[in-house]
């Protein structure tokens, strides 16, 4: 299942959310703002900004919101089954 690292507030969280839900997808929602491990885990990764999409521990989009929009539903699905 899809992780959606998140925050209150931040329209591309609340337009990534809103595609994965449009396009059937399941997910789990982490605001990085009530919760101090998940902040560290995307800052580990490297990551400044969210939202970020992970299974586990791989990333599964880079770029965000535009990042999964522009790979598209049917890749998306075809990389959650690589990485499940």
């Amino acid at each position: 299942m899809i992780t959606v690292y998140s925050k209150p507030n931040c329209p591309y969280c609340e337009s990534a959310k809103n595609w994965l839900q449009n396009h059937k997808f399941e997910y789990n929602v982490v605001d990085v703002t009530l919760n101090p491990d998940a902040l560290e885990f995307i800052k580990g990764k490297g990551h400044k900004t969210v939202p970020q999409l992970y299974v586990g521990e791989t990333l599964i989009v880079k770029g965000g919101f535009t990042g999964m929009q522009d790979l598209g539903p049917e890749n998306l699905r075809r990389l959650l089954v690589v990485n499940t």
